[in-house]
């Protein structure tokens, strides 16, 4: 089945107002929710519209209001809600065996060789989870094990999960704590806002130059591994320069720790590639997969190279969940539906088109400092000046609200406007969807007094 047949919908009914938003019935039940529910995301927060249904690139909330889909469930369902051969899959083993541990069962099995088969490089050592931290806390135990080393180096506002080890990988919050013994944070390189206030065409990769200068003065020579994400999500579409990753692979070598990749984000066809590190030609030791691995069924996979994968057997690697039928079911369908309707080169051809269209923004926006992206990874930066790049959060949260309102459901962060469309769109509704968008930033300018 193609994705245009059962996502199919006439774009001159899209979006679908009919009430105020949030609407009468989404501020009753979110406002029952909260009394119990805390700790909401920022996009509920800005915007606490209550869903209902959604199919393909659309999502129906319970006043009857039909959305735009930018956000694929927060890089989740990117290959659209409910699609059918998910479903399906899904449906048949919550019929027939929803769990039975770390057992083997076929479904399993198939899943297992179709990965492996569509991973670079030796990545042949598997264990499944049903959270991305859990995966990622499994690539740090199983890389101390490997190595008998006990440090790890991460990125700045690189994002990996909400448990102690992953979250001593990151400060997204500071009121988050100490993070725990062992973990230091490098400055990534970021060309728009380059830490170390290089010009780009004179940077020459300082970042990783600093980064051994960094191992060697701060660290006790213990150290397991480097991880990062591919492409950052939380911090902002931010794609290291070429020959950044490259960098790293040697330096790893080079040091005798493992580099891991926490594709978490950024795999199953969301850059345009089935894995982000595709684009770079660079494989690493571990990676972490999720989110659009089951297209929003909660299945994520650690997959570790030949040379180390004997050290999972030396972690407690199993857990209640990970790997049940229906879950890989809905990953390996995920995977089918990706090759089968040739979707990395349709998101490939989505973020071709969506470049095109935020660069024509930026020349008439001054507010838009920024704008990048890879495949269905893309991103928005607001500036209240385009000489200083001071962060425009007011305006950045407007344009979020002002587009919701609209009709559009994505995803902020701050002065960042993050987008991530289900990479089965078609591209009028994408197109569409910046419309919407820039209509929200003409209204937000006229707020703030630019012109």
């Amino acid at each position: 089945m193609d994705y245009k047949d059962w996502a199919k919908v006439d774009l001159s009914t899209l979006p679908d107002v009919r009430t105020e938003l949030p609407g009468p019935k989404s501020r009753e039940y979110h406002g029952r929710a909260s009394r119990y529910m805390k700790g909401y995301s920022s996009q509920v927060k800005l915007f606490p519209v209550v869903f209902e249904s959604g199919k393909g690139c659309v999502l129906t909330d319970v006043d009857g209001n039909r959305y735009i889909d930018f956000s694929s469930g927060i890089y989740v369902t990117g290959l659209g809600h409910c699609h059918p051969k998910i479903s399906e899959a899904v449906a048949r083993y919550a019929n027939q065996l929803m769990n039975c541990h770390d057992f083997t069962t076929p479904i399993k099995m198939e899943l297992l060789e179709k990965l492996v088969s569509i991973t670079k490089g030796d990545l042949n050592g598997v264990q499944f989870y049903d959270s991305g931290t859990t995966a990622v806390e499994a690539a740090l135990r199983c890389a101390r094990a490997a190595t008998g080393k006990m440090e790890f180096i991460s990125f700045w506002r690189d994002f990996h999960g909400k448990t102690m080890g992953s979250v001593s990988l990151a400060i997204v919050d500071k009121t988050q704590g100490i993070r725990a013994p062992g973990f230091f944070l490098a400055p990534r390189p970021n060309c728009y806002r380059c830490p170390f206030k290089m010009q780009q065409e004179t940077c020459n990769c300082y970042c990783a130059d600093f980064l051994e200068s960094m191992i060697t003065n701060e660290t006790s020579g213990q150290l397991a591994g480097i991880v990062l994400e591919p492409i950052q999500g939380w911090g902002g579409s931010v794609i290291p320069p070429d020959g950044f990753m490259q960098r790293l692979r040697k330096l790893c070598d080079k040091l005798g720790c493992l580099l891991i990749a926490d594709e978490v984000l950024t795999c199953m066809g969301r850059t345009g590639k089935m894995f982000a590190m595709e684009h770079w030609d660079t494989i690493p030791d571990i990676t972490t997969l999720g989110k659009g691995f089951g297209n929003g069924f909660p299945v994520t996979a650690m997959c570790v190279s030949d040379k180390y994968k004997e050290s999972i057997e030396k972690i407690s690697a199993s857990s209640s969940y990970g790997g049940n039928p229906m879950a890989c079911a809905a990953a390996l369908a995920s995977i089918e539906v990706i090759e089968e309707e040739q979707l990395c080169e349709r998101s490939a051809h989505l973020g071709d088109l969506a470049l095109k269209r935020m660069s024509e923004m930026m020349k008439r926006h001054k507010i838009l400092g920024d704008a990048r992206g890879k495949g269905c990874l893309l991103a928005l930066e607001l500036v209240k000046d385009r000489a200083t790049k001071e962060p425009f959060e007011e305006a950045g949260r407007m344009v979020y609200q002002k587009a919701f309102a609209r009709g559009l459901a994505w995803v902020p962060a701050g002065h960042i406007l993050r987008l991530s469309p289900p990479i089965i769109m078609e591209d009028d509704m994408l197109l569409k969807g910046f419309d919407i968008i820039e209509e929200a930033i003409v209204e937000t300018e006229k707020h703030f007094g630019i012109s």
